[in-house]
């Protein structure tokens, strides 16, 4: 039933790794024959730097905290009003919602409407904020989320981490499907080699050790670039960052006082297609320490390049990778956990050679595209369209 009309709904606003996800999977249902239909608040196209500013960022700046969260709540009677009016033209078939925290309106509009709901859970907002950036209203935080949740005909959570945080909330066990993030895989075709993409960088002749994404003080380039100073061992490698962030400062810094400032180097914010191009000169590919249930996108952008990859020995990497096979795992506690693995990685090319050639497998064993995932979502809401129509025929 790849005909399905599909009414795709979020609250997502900023230009990050989070739109990223909203497009490929809105591109991937029109690719299989969904007609795809999109309510959601203006995007700020402007900020490509991996933030989260716009209006949202200047709102959350300006209100205090418990103001903050009742506008956001408020916000769910916007955005119903918008699916209503949309449901009235488009008369999709269900309603695919990316979870937002005190965002209800998908809910409602599966009550008035009788429409299938299924929604996408990225992270357990409601203790990641209490974590994190604190919450002024936490109980009607969780009773927005569980509601949500549970009224849900599936909710697909991005690891099986995070799938089992759900089931724990008395979300039932047969609604809950793990669908990860994934890769287009036409943008990993036709790239230059490894040595072409080193040239075009003048990196010729280095060892290059790369990192993609948004750099922040816990990502602990810092530390890479103290173990490149630490030895002339090392003074044959460079770390390739792709992406801007607010610690690339102090990396930078840090660089010029261990005196290797023309061994780090910073793309700066580029278009998403020109990533896969730049990070072909990678040798090994860095993903640092994350949240325990996320589903990091460069993760997989690594994977389909077939690089050495460095990761973090946590359950969710261990849903994709499996350690000194497809790549090399870390202790995240151990303060040299990372500078370990990187010893063993720059001072073995056999090694890094079996792990790149392994690595580059996983994409197609695990079925882990866009496309795939977009499959998946299609026969589950035929599912409970399915459903839905016998409960109303009896």
């Amino acid at each position: 039933m790849n005909d399905l009309k599909i009414l795709y709904h979020h609250r997502t606003a900023s230009r990050d790794g989070q739109s990223t996800h909203i497009e490929e999977m809105i591109s991937a249902f029109r690719a299989i024959g969904c007609t795809v239909s999109i309510a959601c608040p203006q995007v700020d196209t402007r900020d490509a730097s991996g933030g989260s500013g716009g209006w949202v960022g200047a709102i959350k700046s300006l209100l205090p905290k418990h103001l903050y969260e009742l506008a956001e709540l408020a916000y769910s009677w916007v955005a119903y009003k918008r699916l209503v009016s949309m449901i009235n033209v488009a008369k999709p078939d269900v309603i695919y919602e990316r979870y937002n925290l005190f965002l209800l309106a998908g809910v409602w509009a599966k009550r008035r409407f009788g429409l299938p709901l299924i929604v996408e859970i990225n992270a357990p907002m409601a203790q990641e904020r209490r974590q994190y950036g604190g919450l002024a209203w936490p109980k009607m935080a969780d009773w927005a989320e569980h509601f949500v949740w549970r009224n849900a005909d599936y909710v697909l959570p991005v690891s099986r981490v995070l799938a089992d945080y759900v089931i724990g909330k008395g979300v039932a066990a047969d609604r809950v499907v793990v669908i990860p993030n994934g890769i287009r895989e036409d943008q990993f075709a036709g790239l230059p080699s490894v040595d072409e993409a080193k040239a075009r960088l003048k990196l010729t002749g280095r060892l290059v050790i790369g990192f993609t994404g948004f750099v922040r003080e816990w990502d602990r380039l810092d530390r890479i670039v103290r173990w490149m100073a630490s030895s002339d061992r090392y003074k044959n490698t460079h770390l390739l960052v792709i992406g801007d962030g607010p610690a690339r400062a102090e990396i930078e810094r840090c660089a010029v006082d261990q005196g290797i400032a023309d061994r780090v180097s910073f793309t700066g914010a580029v278009r998403r297609e020109e990533v896969p191009a730049i990070s072909m000169a990678f040798d090994i590919a860095l993903q640092t320490a994350l949240v325990p249930y996320a589903s990091p996108l460069c993760l997989f952008e690594y994977l389909a390049l077939s690089k050495a990859i460095v990761a973090p020995d946590q359950p969710n990497h261990h849903e994709l990778l499996t350690d000194n096979v497809d790549s090399v795992l870390y202790d995240p506690n151990d303060d040299q956990g990372i500078e370990r693995v990187l010893d063993r990685l720059c001072g073995d090319a056999n090694l890094r050679d079996r792990i790149s050639v392994q690595a580059g497998r996983v994409i197609a064993s695990k079925k882990l595209t866009w496309i795939e995932h977009a499959r998946k979502i299609v026969a589950l809401a035929s599912r409970a369209i399915a459903a839905k129509t016998e409960q109303t025929s009896r």
